[in-house]
């Protein structure tokens, strides 16, 4: 079995002042993803014994950026989705193992007022491109903060965000054809129901004591991984970011 976890640590450096290495080490995942690390290249020496590690930096300073450590030596890593309007801001690396590709994204934020809707729609629909070809070789594991909740239970207040980013009715439909390409959202697939279980709160309002928050955060698997699913959860207990780290398990 392997276990992976996912994390949006909005800045390795903070996070790691804040006690990053010792979950880490406590969770000794085989495939530990973060997204949001905000670093350059020699910013930080992150010590992971036992770890291969992989990093995607923005062009920009202080901004995006993903990150992979692997137990496993990968047969190959790639860096970004292939487009060059897409891959400047350190979103995607993929990782091929024997049995299946593992992806990490930090999806486009729409931001204030949708500033960025359209971009994200083409982004949308260039990563699911990606995806779709690297399904052609072998099944594809992808985790990240997509940066949607996809149905009502996965926000807190979903009347009064129907037109902010992330809850978007073009969002929400990104996502559903994402799914109806022959995805599985596993959160959801072993919870169906479950409501109140959120992945990303807002520092402003207490939001996160008063668990006003988002379930922003996914593994997602190709259709023909299912049976091969052990579990999913949401680490709400788990502090040092404004997100939380969320779980997949996978024989």
């Amino acid at each position: 079995m392997k276990k992976m976890i996912s994390w949006n640590v909005n800045g390795l450096r903070a996070c790691v002042q804040k006690g990053f290495l010792d979950y880490f080490k406590e969770m000794d995942a085989d495939v530990f993803c973060i997204q949001e690390s905000k670093l350059q290249e020699g910013q930080i020496d992150l010590p992971t014994p036992g770890y291969y590690q992989y990093w995607n930096y923005a062009e920009k300073k202080g901004y995006s950026g993903t990150a992979l450590f692997t137990k496993e030596e990968p047969l190959s890593v790639a860096y970004g989705i292939g487009a060059q309007e897409h891959d400047k801001e350190g979103r995607v690396i993929a990782a091929e193992f024997e049995d299946y590709y593992v992806v990490t994204c930090y999806t486009p934020n729409s931001q204030n007022e949708l500033a960025r809707l359209p971009y994200r729609m083409t982004w949308e629909e260039a990563f699911l491109a990606y995806l779709k070809k690297l399904e052609e070789k072998k099944p594809v594991i992808f985790c990240g903060d997509l940066n949607v909740a996809h149905k009502e239970i996965d926000l807190k207040n979903p009347k009064n965000n129907r037109k902010n980013a992330g809850f978007t009715d073009e969002e929400r439909g990104k996502f559903t054809d994402l799914l109806a390409a022959g995805f599985v959202d596993t959160y959801r697939h072993f919870y169906p129901d479950t409501e109140g279980v959120y992945s990303w709160w807002s520092y402003r309002f207490r939001a996160r004591e008063k668990n006003a928050g988002w379930r922003i955060d996914y593994f997602c698997v190709s259709e023909r991984l299912k049976d091969r699913l052990v579990s999913a959860a949401i680490h709400t207990e788990v502090l040092g970011s404004d997100h939380c780290p969320v779980e997949l398990v996978i024989q």
